[in-house]
């Protein structure tokens, strides 16, 4: 296995002249729940990304109940199980993707990587480690929730992104999410989207009334409340439907819609923001 992993960095170190040089900035995408968008957002975010001229790579760090590969419509013969097995190199796993990104695919249904074992610590550690040198961002979809793996895949990114509907249930675990971060990796720093907004203007309300209730209740382990960065929000949008049942990237079958502006706008501001 960690044949595997040497022989990618070699492989990525003697291919690529600025490899010594480029380190990608690696974002977490997170959630509270599940089905508030957030591999959505993923994948539409690297498109966007993509189009701003980047070389980007989505890591689908949702090792039990992986989807990136059924949002993009891909079926893929390697995954991150083969690369964890030994069963294939690294570079074997990283695929095209529509929107001209790339992806390592997790595959779904890996019950025996649900969980935090040394094993997967090391890989999951080794595999980000390899691929830094060679992308310009790297975003790491996680899964729902605070399990330690999902815990685990935030703690390896520079930055974090949560993602949140105005639903309220969506909004308490978002804050669950958050106090865990600050309290157990001492983030200090945020960034949210809110996705499936109803009107212009509700996702930044719903992240400052968020701010306020963290500003109460959370503290870091140096004593302040994390700060909560509005990257912005993707209204409830039809042509989401179609695009997810069709298997495609919104800003590909529906670049002018106004979820497909929502998500170029975090984008903007996402590559505006100085990284930590």
């Amino acid at each position: 296995m960690m044949v595997s992993m040497s022989t990618a960095a070699t492989t990525t170190s003697s291919s690529s002249p600025a490899s010594t040089t480029r380190v990608a900035r690696t974002v977490a995408i997170t959630s509270g729940k599940g089905g508030v968008g957030k591999t959505f957002v993923s994948a539409n975010l690297a498109a966007a990304l993509t189009r701003q001229g980047l070389k980007v790579l989505v890591l689908d760090a949702d090792l039990g109940l992986a989807n990136l590969d059924v949002v993009l419509n891909l079926y893929p013969k390697i995954t991150l199980h083969d690369v964890f097995t030994g069963k294939a190199d690294l570079e074997e796993a990283i695929l095209p993707a529509p929107g001209g990104f790339s992806v390592l695919l997790a595959g779904s249904g890996l019950v025996e990587y649900s969980r935090l074992t040394p094993e997967v610590r090391d890989q999951l550690h080794n595999i980000i480690e390899a691929v830094k040198p060679r992308f310009d961002v790297l975003l790491i979809d996680t899964g729902a929730g605070i399990s330690d793996v999902v815990l685990y895949a935030v703690s390896l990114a520079h930055e974090v992104i949560v993602v949140a509907t105005p639903e309220p249930t969506s909004m308490t675990d978002a804050y669950a999410t958050i106090k865990v971060l600050s309290s157990q990796q001492g983030r200090e720093s945020l960034n949210m989207v809110v996705n499936q907004v109803s009107r212009s203007g509700d996702g930044r309300a719903i992240c400052n009334q968020l701010q306020q209730v963290i500003e109460r209740f959370v503290q870091s382990a140096a004593g302040q409340a994390p700060k909560l960065n509005f990257l912005g929000d993707v209204p409830l949008d039809s042509s989401v439907r179609e695009a997810v049942q069709k298997r495609q990237l919104l800003l590909e079958l529906h670049p002018g819609s106004a979820a497909s502006q929502g998500i170029v706008q975090v984008a903007t501001r996402l590559l505006a923001r100085q990284t930590a």
